[in-house]
């Protein structure tokens, strides 16, 4: 969770950031990943909040190295009893695939010849270039710290605060019993 869990649940505690979390509990599995590199696979789990709301993620890493997604894709289901809010962030509406490695432009692994286009976080190479999200956040982050302009970067605190949520979870999934929020930071 500490890895790529954080992303997913940073945004949807910003969605939920007037609810408190009480409480977490996760599994995980590491069939794939914890032999060859003390990895997790993948953690399932949920946090509960005072007012008895209940937030459920799954984050999965061993995936097969055909699998077209770069590294990420994000699917999220907010419902509540006077709306819903969905994202598919999946990338699976702009897919490339091709026969034979290209000299110039975009190619994709060569295990896959299939990728979705901006599946990988910090954007694509195209034209020797980083095409995407990671090359304009870096702008704006490198904005505020020379120039001071605000941005929509989290603060120490969030991310903080995102971190040991992260940690709860790795601690409950380890331990196999529910953790009580918030966890000490020792």
């Amino acid at each position: 969770m500490v890895i790529s869990g954080t992303h997913a649940l940073d945004m949807c505690m910003w969605y939920l950031e007037k609810k408190t979390p009480v409480e977490c509990y996760a599994r995980s599995i590491d069939k794939v990943l914890g032999p060859l590199y003390q990895g997790i696979d993948a953690t399932a789990g949920m946090i509960m909040f005072s007012d008895g709301s209940v937030y459920h993620l799954n984050i999965s890493w061993a995936l097969p190295v055909t699998w077209p997604g770069a590294v990420y894709s994000l699917e999220v289901g907010i419902t509540g009893t006077e709306g819903v809010l969905t994202i598919d962030d999946t990338h699976r509406d702009i897919v490339l695939a091709t026969s034979k490695e290209s000299g110039e432009g975009y190619a994709p692994d060569k295990v896959r010849r299939v990728d979705f286009l901006g599946s990988y976080p910090p954007g694509d190479m195209a034209l020797g270039e980083l095409r995407g999200p990671m090359r304009e956040e870096t702008e704006q982050w490198l904005n505020r710290i020379s120039m001071g302009l605000a941005t929509q970067h989290a603060s120490a605190a969030e991310a903080h605060n995102r971190l040991m949520l992260t940690k709860a979870f790795d601690k409950s999934a380890r331990l196999k019993k529910p953790i009580p929020l918030p966890i000490d930071a020792e």
